[in-house]
C-alpha cells in the first residue's frame, strides 16, 4: 500500500510540474517574423489642415531709382498753333539767334533791340561758351574757328540777363515740343537752314573742349503744328514743314533750343 501510494504521488507530482511548466509557455515573447512589409494600405484617419490665411492683395512695389523709368505722358491737343507773335527781318548776316531771341522775348512781354542782344553776347571759339566771329561777315555756312554764329547756352543765359526764364536744352523730344507750344510756349530751335541736311563737325576749340558743329547752322521759332506738319517763324514769315523733315534737321546738332522755363 506504501508503494502504491508513493507511486501515485510521484505521478501526482509529475502531472503538476507539466501543467506548470505549460501555463509558463504562454508568456514567452515570440520575436517579430523577419516577413517583408507589404504595401497594402491601412485605414488611416482623414487630415483637417489648419486653414492657412490668404492675403487679401498683392500690392506690386513701386519702381525704385534702379528699375527702368516709365515713360512720361504728355498732354496736347491734336492741333495748336501760336497767332499773336510777331517777327522782323535779322538784321546782321549771322545774327539769326538774336533776332530769333528778341522775338522771343517780345512776346513774353520783354522788348529789347536786335543790337542790344547780340553785342550783349560774349564771344569765344566755341559755339557753347559764345558768339564765333563777326556777326557782319558775309559768309554764312562756314564752321568754327571761322564765324559761325551760337549755341543755345549763351542765348539762355542772355535772355535770363534780360529778366526772362529761359532754359537752354538739348535732345528735346517732339512730345516735348507740342506740349510746349500747346501751353502757348513758342520754342527757339537750332536747325540747319531751309531745314535742309548738313555734315555735322566734332569740333575742338583752343582749349580742348569738343562742340558739335554744322555748316548752315540756323535759328527758327516753333510756333505750332498739327499731326504731321510743324510751323515754325523765320525771319518774320511762317512756313510749315513736315515733322519728319524737321526732325531730321534739328537732329543734326543735338535737338538744341531754349524754352520758356
Amino acid at each position: 500500500m506504501v508503494i502504491k501510494y508513493r507511486t501515485a504521488l510521484v505521478i501526482l507530482m509529475i502531472l503538476f510540474v507539466l501543467m506548470l511548466s505549460a501555463c509558463q509557455s504562454e508568456y514567452i515573447a515570440t520575436p517579430p517574423s523577419a516577413s517583408t512589409p507589404t504595401n497594402t494600405p491601412g485605414v488611416f484617419p482623414t487630415l483637417t489642415q489648419t486653414p492657412t490665411r490668404t492675403p487679401e492683395s498683392i500690392l506690386t512695389p513701386e519702381p525704385t531709382a534702379n528699375q527702368t523709368s516709365t515713360t512720361t505722358a504728355y498732354t496736347y491737343p491734336d492741333n495748336f498753333y501760336i497767332s499773336d507773335i510777331i517777327g522782323h527781318k535779322q538784321t546782321y548776316e549771322l545774327g539769326c539767334e538774336a533776332s530769333a531771341a528778341v522775338d522771343w522775348a517780345g512776346f513774353f512781354g520783354v522788348h529789347i533791340f536786335e543790337s542790344t542782344f547780340q553785342y550783349a553776347l560774349p564771344l569765344s571759339d566755341n559755339p557753347d561758351y559764345g558768339f564765333v566771329g563777326e556777326v557782319t561777315t558775309d559768309g554764312w555756312g562756314q564752321i568754327p574757328p571761322y564765324a559761325y554764329g551760337v549755341h543755345a547756352g549763351p542765348i539762355a543765359d542772355a535772355l535770363i540777363e534780360f529778366g526772362l526764364p529761359a532754359r537752354a536744352v538739348t535732345n528735346y523730344s517732339i512730345e516735348e515740343v507740342k506740349e510746349s507750344l500747346s501751353n502757348d510756349q513758342p520754342i527757339i530751335a537750332w536747325v540747319i537752314g531751309n531745314m535742309e541736311y548738313s555734315e555735322p563737325v566734332a569740333y575742338v576749340d583752343t582749349e580742348g573742349r569738343v562742340s558739335i558743329v554744322a555748316p548752315y547752322e540756323h535759328v527758327v521759332i516753333l510756333t505750332g503744328y498739327n499731326p504731321t506738319h510743324l510751323r515754325y517763324m523765320n525771319n518774320g514769315k511762317f512756313f510749315d514743314v513736315p515733322i519728319d523733315v524737321f526732325l531730321t534737321s534739328w537732329g543734326l546738332l543735338g535737338n538744341m533750343a531754349v524754352i520758356y522755363d
